[in-house]
Order: C-alpha cells, then structure tokens, then sequence
C-alpha cells in the first residue's frame, strides 16, 4: 500500500446559505490529506472518507481497512486538524458542514486529475455522514464540481430540507440505527422520497455509532437534533421554525450559536453493536465495490 499526502486548496463557508450566494467571498484554507492506494497502476476506484465530530476514530479505520484490502484507494479528508480543531462534539460550529463540502469537492477534483483513479465516491460518519449524504444535492454539484458516483453516509443529520428537491442519480446507501438520539432515524426516512437512486438500511436496537465497540455512553455536551428541520429555499436563504409560524434565519454564525442556546438540545448516547458492526462493515464494502469498484 502507498500512503501519500494531498494538499488542496478550499474555503470556509459556515452555511451552505455561503456556498450558493457567495462561495468567493470565503476565507481560504490549505486541506492536507492523506491518500492510500493500492499497489499497481489502476486506475482505483477511490473513496473521499470524512470523520465525525470528534475526528478520526477506530470504527473508521476498520472500515477504511476493509476498503483498501478490497482494492479501493481511500482519501481521508482532514477538515479538523487542516484547521486547528480536534472536536466539534459541543458547538458544531467551528467546523462545518459547509466547510467539508467545499473540502471534499476540492479533494474530488484533484483525485480526477490522477490517471491512477477510477470512480471516485463519498463516504462519512456522523457529521461527515451529513456530508456525504448533501453532496448529491444537486445545487451544490453544480457550483462545487463534478457529482460524487456514490454515496455512504453513516448515521447523518438530515435536518436540512431543500426547496429544490433535486439530487443526484448516483447511487447512496444510508446505514442507520433506530434507536439513535444524537441524529434521528425520523429525519433520514422523511427525506428519503425525494432521493432517485437511495436505500436505507435500518439496525434495529442500534445507537449512533453502532460500528464501534463503545459501550453505552452518554455525552451531555452533545448537540443533538429532534424534530426541528432548517429549510434552504430556491434563492440559498436557510430559515428554521422555533415556533409554530415563526421562522428565524440560520445563515450567520451568530444566529445558528442563538438558536442552539434558546433550544437546549444537549446529550446524546453513543454505543456499539456488534451485529450492526458486522453488517455494517461488511455491507459498506460491497456496496462500494459494486458502485465504483473495477
């Protein structure tokens, strides 16, 4: 195996509200990457890998491994550490998911450029799940880059509801647990109608962070979701309603830092499950071999 380092330049947006109004109005930012690929020539299909919020862990690399032993190059993403942050476990707002957007689109066009990569896919963990799963929105592919040709979101946020439901025909697949407090299944299975290519898989009993082999844990600094959804609509401007009949903005960081302070939503589980981790790592993987596999 060969382990190399990429260096891409992006930006960071706080919203997606920033990336379809005012992209080059963000602040640069030198990603460092770090891509491992198989020996041969290729050309490798290749999986753009995000971590959570607390950075990269062992459930990942696990899967990552079972990647590589596949024949996939993989390129993790190093959206904290690129910009000095180890966590975003109590704020989510030092890095966000806008920002891993640009990173990753950035990441996927540079790997296009190297004849030893094939397909190229997107896979990630919590908050790099809510990446992974967002990059098919086709408004962001089209100001971001070319489309991913997979998608393998672990657990995600899917609390953002798009006016313009339309996403990208690649295939993505969904692993989840339903018993998860931390990002509810609820809000992946609303959004799952307006997908043209999706599949969820549900672990039944199964918490965030099903891969791992934590035992129950509870982490009351955690920013968690309920019901509450943020609407993106045709002109970017991204809103939520605190109340019924009442919608606030959440495009700057002050407002979205308001918002989470009024609500309150803090604590979380998180807890391994053995047959959800076995399935999971199994699935994942065959799932990326057929979409961009040789």
């Amino acid at each position: 195996m060969i382990r190399e380092t990429m260096r891409c330049t992006s930006a960071s947006p706080f919203e997606i509200h920033h990336i379809l109004t005012g992209l080059d109005k963000s602040p640069e930012t030198m990603i460092e990457n770090e891509l491992f690929l198989p020996q041969g020539d290729g050309p490798f299909g290749c999986v753009v890998a995000l971590h959570g919020s607390k950075g990269w862990a062992e459930h990942h690399q696990d899967h990552i491994n079972g990647w590589l032993d596949a024949g996939l190059a993989v390129c993790k993403v190093n959206s904290f550490t690129s910009r000095g942050i180890d966590s975003t476990v109590d704020d989510q707002l030092s890095v966000t998911h806008a920002m891993m957007l640009v990173d990753v689109f950035r990441a996927r066009s540079a790997l296009a450029l190297d004849p030893r990569i094939g397909k190229i896919g997107i896979a990630g963990w919590s908050l790099g799940g809510t990446v992974a799963l967002y990059s098919a929105w086709s408004p962001i592919i089209e100001i971001l880059g070319a489309p991913f040709d997979a998608h393998l979101p672990f657990y995600p946020a899917a609390h953002i509801r798009p006016d313009i439901k339309k996403w990208s025909d690649s295939s993505i697949l969904i692993l989840h647990g339903d018993a998860d407090d931390w990002t509810p299944l609820h809000m992946v299975e609303a959004l799952m109608p307006q997908f043209p290519n999706a599949t969820l898989q549900i672990y039944p009993g199964a918490h965030h962070s099903f891969d791992s082999v934590k035992e129950l844990t509870w982490i009351p600094t955690a920013v968690r979701l309920k019901k509450r959804t943020a609407r993106i609509d045709k002109n970017g401007y991204m809103s939520g309603e605190l109340f019924p009949g009442i919608r606030l903005p959440l495009n700057e960081r002050w407002q979205r830092r308001w918002i989470v302070r009024i609500l309150r939503n803090r604590g979380a589980h998180v807890q391994g499950n053995p047959s959800a981790r076995a399935d999971s790592l199994e699935r994942a993987r065959q799932f990326l071999i057929d979409t961009i596999g040789d």
